[in-house]
């Protein structure tokens, strides 16, 4: 349940999907009230009238201004379906995974740059991880209508299996080896992994890694947040992409 009429009125702006939107029916109609019934409407949402306690009731006892939104369960993808819909596209794969990121924002705002970036999906664990929530859903701008989110048992080893199908796995780390310009894997079928601000990568997933790259910084004192770092990463992997399909098709015009 998304509470409070600006927390409501951003859900629906985002796209986020919903079951039914609750409006207390003594509440005050006033303009976020209005737009948030407006907008559910629109998506064709039902708006159901209860009662001030009832409301309570649903929201377990947040402040929820005489509105309330409740949001579906997110339908989470297998960790092996995110390299198929690359190959269904007849696109190298790139998945995203999130290692010990348990801001939902974060989960969220790494959708939005998978989705402008070319990215096939997110991998996250089950346990102690961002999940996809109605806060995801708002950082995401709507891209998680559109880029997949898959659930592992075990991150260690759905990136193993990555592995043993080709998919190179590459860890973001400020005790990176090489920087994101200098991937060596950027073109190639590839999991690249996040990790958590301030711990970084996790020792059994940054032995897992193939190659671990940083992100060079001015002041190295600072440290970037996930969704910061996978933007820059993905645009740099994005780019690299871009210029060794270009490399591919002058040799192939000159032949």
């Amino acid at each position: 349940m998304v509470a409070g009429r600006n927390s409501v009125v951003e859900a629906l702006r985002a796209s986020v999907p919903a079951v039914a939107l609750y409006v207390e029916h003594r509440a005050p109609s006033d303009e976020k009230i209005r737009e948030a019934v407006q907008l559910a409407a629109e998506a064709r949402i039902p708006v159901r009238e209860t009662g001030h306690g009832e409301l309570g009731r649903l929201t377990g006892g947040a402040v929820h201004q005489g509105i309330a939104l409740s949001v579906r369960a997110y339908d989470y993808a297998s960790p092996d379906e995110l390299p198929e819909l690359a190959a269904a596209a007849g696109q190298l794969p790139l998945v995203v995974a999130l290692d010990g990121v348990t801001d939902p924002r974060n989960l969220g705002a790494v959708a939005r740059s998978a989705a402008a970036f070319g990215g096939h999906g997110l991998l996250i664990p089950s346990r102690r991880s961002a999940s996809v929530t109605a806060g995801a859903w708002k950082a995401s701008a709507g891209a998680l209508a559109r880029v997949p989110v898959a659930r592992a048992s075990n991150l260690v080893q759905a990136l193993g299996a990555y592995q043993e199908a080709g998919i190179f796995v590459a860890g973001l780390d400020a005790a990176g080896d090489v920087t994101v310009a200098d991937l060596p894997v950027a073109d190639a079928p590839l999991a690249l992994v996040v990790g958590s601000e301030g711990r970084g990568l996790s020792r059994l997933v940054a032995e897992r890694c193939d190659v671990i790259a940083r992100i060079p910084m001015e002041d190295t004192t600072e440290s970037l947040n996930a969704g910061v770092a996978a933007g820059i990463a993905l645009y740099e992997i994005s780019r690299q992409r871009a210029a060794a399909s270009q490399g591919e098709n002058g040799r192939r015009g000159i032949g």
